[in-house]
Formats: structure tokens, sequence, C-alpha cells
């Protein structure tokens, strides 16, 4: 796991260094990120340019995560690609494993603050994700979501 919390602040190029050498993710040209960011493991992570990754956000990238040239992610938002396996009953959730699903996120994207990316969601490109939203399915090219679950509030003009 990469912390990014740790003081004093690792310069850009040493989280680079750290996400690109040790966990082989693809890293793009002026990436932002703001103290406070987790990105765990880092591993399947490839992130475009000019993305910006505000305070206090996760990323966890066991099913791998693609996020796309200037993308937007917003103070607290979370990006999950693992999530607990839902049992039968009477089975016990905590022996019940992960489901693991890749999240992609096209270019052009903004993800509020506080908002949640469910494991397997596709965020099409110039999509805005509203503040505190959980997305539990697929978001079109062009459209503005919101709620929870997030569900289209309108087209983008």
């Amino acid at each position: 796991m990469v912390d990014i919390q740790a003081a004093p602040i690792p310069s850009v190029e040493r989280i680079e260094v750290i996400l690109s050498v040790v966990f082989k993710a693809k890293i793009g040209r002026r990436v932002v990120y703001y103290p406070g960011i987790w990105i765990f493991t880092g591993q399947n992570l490839t992130v475009g340019d000019d993305v910006d990754f505000a305070h206090g956000v996760l990323v966890t990238t066991g099913g791998g995560v693609q996020i796309g040239n200037r993308t937007l992610i917003g103070y607290g938002a979370r990006i999950l690609t693992s999530n607990h396996r839902m049992p039968p009953v009477p089975e016990r959730i905590f022996d019940a494993g992960h489901d693991i699903a890749p999240v992609v996120i096209g270019s052009d994207v903004w993800i509020g603050s506080n908002a949640i990316v469910l494991p397997g969601v596709t965020i099409g490109e110039g999509a805005v994700i509203a503040a505190g939203s959980v997305v539990t399915k697929d978001v079109s090219a062009w459209t503005i979501v919101g709620g929870v679950p997030a569900k289209l509030i309108r087209m983008r003009q």
C-alpha cells in the first residue's frame, strides 16, 4: 500500500517512482497528488495525463483501475475494485471472500467529493459524478449522475 500521508510529504517524483517501479503502475504526466491519498496496492493501475487526486482519495487497485486524461477526483472520493461477496443464507459473510472487478474512468471526468465508485463500473468520457454519490452501474459519456445509488440527473450541455 502506498500511504501518501507520511511526513515529510513525498515528492511527486518519489510517489511516481514507487507506483511505477515497485507496483508497475503506468502514470501519466503532470499528475497531482494531494497529501492524504491512499492507493492500495498500486498494481493494475493506469493513470492518464493531468489527473488530480484530491485530499483523502482512496483507490484500491486489485481488480484494475484505468483513469483517463484530465480527470478530477474530489476530496474523500473512493474508487474500489473489490467488495465482500454476499453468501447465501445461512453461510457466514466473514468466510465468503471477495468479488473483484476493474473500474474504468474515461477522460475529462469529474468525480465529486465523497463519491464512491464500486467494482466493475465504467464511467464514460466527460461524465460528472455528483458529490456523495454511490456509483453502482456504468455511467454514459457526457452525463451528470448523482444520488445513492447514482442515477441520471441530465446530459451535459
